[in-house]
């Protein structure tokens, strides 16, 4: 065995990528931190999500510290800024996409319990707040990212990963 070389990746990805439609959209409600909004980008171009809607105090695409850790992965993807959740989630059902929370919270399911909607948006809120309550209320279903350890919660951009890996998982 031996690591694919770049044609290697390119038939490897090209292959995946017939696999599955870009259904998948986010939403990130008031995500501030600038490296964590560039790693969920970074993550977002990889599964090929079909639009980004930015929420609240959202770092932007454009900002510097965002663009560095994104890598220039930010060309591949759409996005809306939105000052207000209630705009972006007005794009969301309007566009027909199914809300999903990403979030510790009463009432949420195992995220490997989820039931996506064929179209799906996934939520990812404040990195110590979480979604907002406006969010959270308009989300069809919450899901949680069961842990096994003492920590009791993950990086926003960690937990981004962990629910496109699961919902493109399930889809292949």
């Amino acid at each position: 065995m031996k690591n694919l070389d770049g044609t290697g990746l390119k038939r490897l990805h090209r292959e995946w990528r017939r696999r599955s439609e870009p259904d998948v959209a986010l939403l990130l409600d008031s995500v501030q931190t600038p490296y964590n909004v560039g790693a969920i980008l970074r993550t977002a171009a990889a599964y090929r999500v079909s639009h980004l809607w930015l929420a609240g105090a959202t770092s932007p695409p454009t900002h510097a510290k965002v663009a560095k850790t994104a890598l220039g992965t930010g060309r591949y993807l759409t996005w809306t800024i939105c000052e207000e959740a209630d705009e972006a989630l007005a794009a969301i059902r309007a566009a027909g996409y199914g809300l999903v929370g990403v979030e510790l919270a009463d009432g949420a399911l195992p995220i490997h319990d989820v039931t996506f909607p064929d179209r799906t948006c996934l939520a990812l809120g404040h990195e110590d707040r979480g979604l907002s309550a406006t969010v959270l209320d308009a989300c069809d279903t919450v899901a949680f990212i069961p842990q096994l350890g003492k920590v009791g919660s993950l990086n926003v951009a960690t937990a981004a990963g962990i629910a496109l890996y699961e919902l493109n998982r399930r889809r292949w």
